[in-house]
């Protein structure tokens, strides 16, 4: 007998035993249902998983960005100090972050570790002069590490020495690369675990538990309520740099997925069995045909059981609804959540029921082009109210399913909630709108820039104010700063620059720079140098106008010289007028009083003559003295530009005379277009005084020669007299060369005026007088014009 022979008996037998076959088939169906149901157990715990994962990842994320706003809070804490290390306007940095931030208990500065600035420092004064470094070793050990490593790190929650529980948060401040100590923030407990979510309510699910690890013993402590002894459950935990902290996800009870097998398998079971009377009715029917159908259910059964696992159990919510109204026809569990609804209770609605009220027109004209054919799906991202009234900020893909006949039958909707990372996002915005803010408010340019190029990367808006300038303007242009330095600045402030900068030193300075309108205006800098591994990486820095301080400091200066010049002159002058009109007093005196006494009349008559002598040359001295006054007293003394070589030229015509008497030869070699801002007056005089003496001083033994040339030194015009006359002693006579009345030759008619004049006239003037001179060789004047 051949093999196909065996074979139809065998099948003939087999289709004569139906039992045999029925039992054959209720065994073949219960292998299968084991499959499925291990398979299905399979997914829902990697759905279960997922699902933790992503709500561990949710409160994670809520946690950095705690963390982060806590290190904007103490960095801007660290800003406030000032060049001596001492925080300024700390009270009123503080109140706008604890404006910004409620849940902060209270900021901190900690120079050296130790406690010394509060914000409020009311209900904290328990807190102050608190020594990290003797409070606990967890304290000491964690200030240390973070001192070393120069990053912020989070501690707590602890009891606070004021009272209650809080999160500490400590960033440590290095100023010129030594500590300087700490700025601190301390948020309050409940206040941390509500932003971050580990109170929100998960159902029965999975639950949260929050830990910290003591440093100092090694040993674990947990901090939220509820159950500690799971570590025999799968749960999932995150740990965050800096802290000491771990986050748990644990799930409430792992016994329960098992649970939602009993009455699906007590169905299959059943199933299987009625599957089995089935066949033993049909076996007579051929095994081809019963084949068939059998792999059809099979298929048929786990397609559907995969489309309602995907459709079930899947991350965000997914929706069938109908093309035209929006009206839903299937929810999954995810959006029932996501909106706050129960199934039955979205069934009978629609989207644009549970639509932001004025976002509904953009949601119309995307279904009107779905359903005329334009697009094949479109994507937004929208408002909509949750059912107990609050927004929810969604994704959305909305694609249609199509007909044979090219007709939408319905569109499947995928939902994603974005909400908490848009109230991120905004958190974020609103975190750096608050810092930009603060730095325009702040009275002076801050600007960020590169350390080797000097190009600006960051400027803040208060340049508008004080050059002119808009920060698009500045940031345009990589040497805007360069160009821009007033050009006698700007060789050494930027080699000073580039030397404190290359020396990592923090410095500052003051120079000038060219303003938008043209005008020149005086800044401080103060540039801070930020380094890694020892080499610059970033130059920030302030700028202040100290315009109407230099201004001021010059104004003094000017009132002191002026003063101090007066001084000067006033003690001249009194001890003149104390001495030169006490001998002619005296003398009168002592006349009068010998005429009084003399009964000669000729000795009477001789006497008279010697007073009206006596007299006279009283009337001389209060000439002069009024000539002195006149100069000393004269503030505003008119001043036109004058040309020095004609002025020079009518000097020598005035002196024709005594020119010609001493066969005297006046070379002048100054310009014709040298021009002098002088008083006129002034200038003839000074020109009459000099060139006059020169001759009348002139060597007995040759003809006299004066010589005037002109010449710039320091910016200024200076004019030079020279004469080859008897020469002046200065050694002997130099401290009183310019006195009043003082001669220093036997000349009867030199009476020690012109000179004490003429240096007054110049001093008058801000311009000053120099001399030298040797005996029998010369005299040479310079007069420096101002």
């Amino acid at each position: 007998m051949n093999l196909k022979e065996k074979l139809a008996v065998f099948t003939g037998w087999l289709l004569g035993k139906p039992k045999v076959i029925g039992l054959c088939v209720f065994l073949f169906l219960l292998m299968l249902i084991g499959l499925l149901v291990i398979q299905r157990y399979q997914i829902i715990k990697e759905g279960r998983r997922l699902e933790m994962a992503n709500a561990l990842n949710v409160v994670k994320q809520n946690v950095q960005l705690t963390l982060n706003n806590g290190y904007a809070a103490a960095l801007t804490l660290a800003l406030t100090l000032n060049e001596k290390g001492v925080p300024e306007n700390f009270e009123a940095v503080g109140a706008k972050l604890m404006e910004s931030n409620p849940d902060y208990q209270v900021l901190e500065m900690l120079p050296q570790g130790v406690i010394k600035y509060l914000y409020p420092l009311k209900g904290n004064e328990l807190a102050m002069n608190l020594d990290l470094f003797k409070k606990t070793a967890e304290s000491r050990l964690m200030a240390t590490q973070s001192k070393l490593s120069k990053t912020m790190y989070y501690a707590g929650p602890y009891e606070l020495q004021q009272g209650g529980m809080g999160v500490i948060g400590r960033l440590p401040i290095y100023r010129n690369n030594k500590f300087w100590g700490f700025s601190a923030v301390v948020i309050k407990q409940e206040a941390f675990f509500n932003s971050i979510g580990v109170y929100k309510d998960k159902g029965n699910d999975f639950y949260f538990q929050f830990s910290k690890l003591d440093v100092s013993s090694g040993k674990e402590h947990f901090i939220l309520e509820g159950d500690t002894s799971f570590f025999d459950r799968s749960y999932q935990y995150a740990m965050f740099p800096n802290t000491n902290w771990k986050l748990y996800i644990i799930p409430a009870d792992d016994g329960k997925i098992p649970f939602l097998f009993v009455y699906p398998l007590l169905f299959a079971l059943c199933l299987a069995a009625l599957s089995s009377l089935l066949v033993v009715q049909v076996v007579k029917k051929t095994t081809k045909l019963q084949t068939q159908v059998y792999s059809q259910k099979s298929e048929l059964i786990n397609t559907e059981t995969k489309f309602k696992t995907i459709f079930d159990q899947a991350a965000i919510g997914i929706a069938l609804i109908t093309p035209a109204e929006g009206r839903f026809l299937q929810v999954n569990k995810k959006l029932c959540e996501i909106m706050g609804y129960k199934e039955s209770e979205l069934l009978e609605l629609g989207f644009q029921n549970i639509t932001f009220p004025n976002q509904l027109n953009g949601t119309v004209n995307n279904i009107n082009s779905l359903r005329e054919g334009k697009i094949k799906e479109y994507r937004v991202q929208k408002k909509y109210v949750h059912k107990e009234g609050h927004v929810k900020w969604c994704n959305i893909v909305e694609t249609p399913l199509w007909n044979d006949d090219g007709t939408p039958s319905s569109h499947i909707v995928i939902v994603e909630d974005v909400t908490d990372r848009k109230a991120a996002e905004k958190i974020v915005l609103d975190s750096q709108l608050r810092i930009e803010s603060l730095i325009n408010t702040i009275d002076g340019i801050v600007w960020e820039a590169d350390p080797n190029t000097f190009e600006f990367t960051f400027i803040s808006k208060k340049v508008e104010d004080i050059l002119g300038y808009s920060a698009e303007e500045w940031l345009s242009c990589p040497t805007f700063w360069v160009d821009h330095i007033y050009p006698e600045d700007r060789d050494w402030a930027i080699d000073y620059c580039a030397v404190s900068t290359r020396n990592n030193v923090q410095h500052d300075f003051e120079y000038r720079m060219i303003a938008k309108d043209g005008s020149v205006v005086w800044l401080r800098d103060i540039v801070n140098v930020i380094s890694e591994d020892g080499k610059p990486i970033l130059l920030r820095g302030i700028m202040i106008d100290v315009g109407e301080n230099k201004e001021a400091q010059d104004a003094l200066k000017d009132s002191f010289d002026l003063v101090t010049e007066q001084n000067k002159r006033l003690l001249n002058f009194s001890y003149i007028v104390s001495h030169n009109l006490r001998s002619h007093t005296s003398n009168i005196q002592a006349i009068t009083n010998l005429i009084g006494y003399t009964n000669s009349e000729e000795e009477r008559t001789e006497l008279i003559e010697v007073l009206k002598t006596v007299s006279g040359l009283l009337n001389e001295t209060m000439l002069n003295l009024n000539k002195v006054v006149n100069i000393q007293t004269s503030i505003d003394v008119i001043k036109e530009p004058l040309s020095l070589n004609n002025y020079i030229n009518k000097t020598i015509d005035i002196l024709n005379d005594q020119i010609l008497l001493k066969n005297a030869i006046i070379n002048n070699k100054v310009p014709i277009d040298v021009i002098v801002n002088y008083n006129p007056a002034y200038l003839e005089s000074i020109l009459l005084n000099f060139i006059f003496n020169a001759i009348r001083y002139s060597h007995p033994d040759r003809n006299p020669v004066v010589e005037l040339v002109s010449f710039i030194e320091d910016s200024q015009t200076v004019l030079q007299i020279s004469d080859n006359g008897i020469g002046i002693d200065l050694e002997k006579h130099g401290e009183e060369l310019y006195g009043l009345y003082k001669t220093f030759n036997k000349k009867p008619d030199s009476k020690g005026v012109g000179l004490f004049i003429t240096k007054n006239q110049i001093d008058a003037m801000g311009g000053k007088v120099i001399v030298s001179s040797v005996v029998n060789q010369g005299t040479t004047f310079k007069i420096h014009f101002k």
